[in-house]
């Protein structure tokens, strides 16, 4: 999954614990991990914009000098796979590709101005079980597929050496 190239990703229309995705591109080209982590997971809950965060910072990931990899980075791995119990580690009831994820049957609409009525809804868009479980399992596809890079990151590296045991370990079970 992380070799696939990564589509136009309509963060407006995707949501976070806050609203929109609007400011992610930006917070991803700032390497502001505190802040995407507060976005992509919020009490133990994926959101619409998990897997494609993910996908976009673990291919930066797969490039990036050992050094150059901080502890806020694994920090936000570390707190995706939290959230991700084995209930979501199946395919079985998930959409069946990361792509579907972004169909417009899941995607909010373009205004802003209905997003309190949206949410209102016994379902929102996007929330339905199916889209709902494929931000987890692709997530947790994702984070799994980038295990030989944490591996790498934890040979040369101490300083983030205990969360990447806690991380890995999260995804091997």
């Amino acid at each position: 999954m992380l070799n696939q190239h990564i589509p136009s990703i309509p963060w407006q229309k995707l949501t976070t614990p806050y609203g929109r995705g609007t400011a992610i591109p930006h917070l991803i080209e700032q390497d502001q991990y505190q802040k995407l982590a507060e976005l992509i997971e919020h009490q133990g809950t994926l959101w619409q914009v998990t897997p494609w965060v993910l996908l976009i910072l673990l291919k930066k990931l797969a490039s990036k000098n050992v050094e150059d990899v901080s502890f806020q980075e694994i920090e936000l791995y570390l707190a995706v796979a939290h959230a991700i119990t084995e209930d979501y580690q199946d395919s079985t009831n998930s959409v069946p590709t990361m792509q579907e994820l972004l169909d417009s049957k899941y995607l909010w609409a373009e205004n802003e101005e209905d997003d309190e009525l949206e949410w209102e809804e016994d379902t929102p868009k996007g929330y339905e079980q199916q889209a709902f479980l494929g931000y987890y399992y692709f997530s947790f596809l994702l984070l799994q597929e980038a295990i030989p890079i944490f591996t790498a990151i934890m040979a040369h590296t101490k300083s983030t050496t205990e969360d990447l045991v806690e991380l890995l370990a999260l995804l091997k079970r």
